[in-house]
């Protein structure tokens, strides 16, 4: 076979290759942005380069894959409702200890449904995974929670945490209960929990 033959064999590999390997990014890319969202807009702001977003992402799903998630038991569902309707009432009074409220109980309910809960930064990575579109309000709820602790948040920047919480809060709350025909077959031991 002629040299130049096997030169434009190569070239016309090496395009088709090119071309494949943009169009497999591409479709990660999608895939990343239809999954997380703005937390993709995010993530690419705070790298400023698109393949460490996307790697730092993914490095989120796998480790979010790893972890136990678990919907809640029915109970669970309930207590958790009734507290927040606690906080919620409580806010009126006491809108600060309402708000540290708030985030207790969602860090709780984060705790209960399999997520770690050792630093708000890894709380707030994981939980993206799952909840990329309330994890914003995560973020800006916690700064205010902060704010407030040390007395610098208005009663508006409190009603607003509240908002932001809320919004996380049903979002956790909401995923897949528990299917009835799944729970224990030992009702009793179930009860007692």
């Amino acid at each position: 076979m002629d040299p130049s033959i096997w030169y434009v064999l190569i070239v016309v590999l090496a395009v088709v290759a090119g071309a494949a390997f943009f169009y497999v990014q591409q479709q990660k890319t999608r895939q990343l942005r239809a999954r997380f969202g703005p937390e993709y807009d995010r993530s690419l702001q705070e790298t400023g380069d698109r393949r460490r977003a996307e790697a730092e992402l993914a490095k989120r799903e796998e480790r979010v894959a790893r972890l136990d998630i678990q919907p809640l038991y029915p109970q669970d569902r309930e207590r958790f409702s009734n507290a927040w309707r606690s906080v919620q009432a409580q806010f009126v009074d006491d809108p600060g200890r309402s708000i540290a409220e708030a985030d207790r109980l969602v860090t709780e309910l984060m705790r209960v449904r399999g997520y770690p809960i050792a630093d708000f930064e890894q709380r707030a990575a994981d939980v993206s995974v799952d909840h990329p579109h309330v994890v914003e309000n995560y973020r800006a709820a916690y700064a205010i929670a902060r704010r407030s602790s040390r007395g610098e948040a208005t009663t508006e920047d409190l009603r607003q945490a509240m908002v932001h919480y809320r919004a996380l809060f049903e979002d956790l709350l909401e995923a897949e209960p528990i299917p009835e025909k799944e729970l224990h077959d030992d009702r009793a031991s179930y009860r007692a929990a």
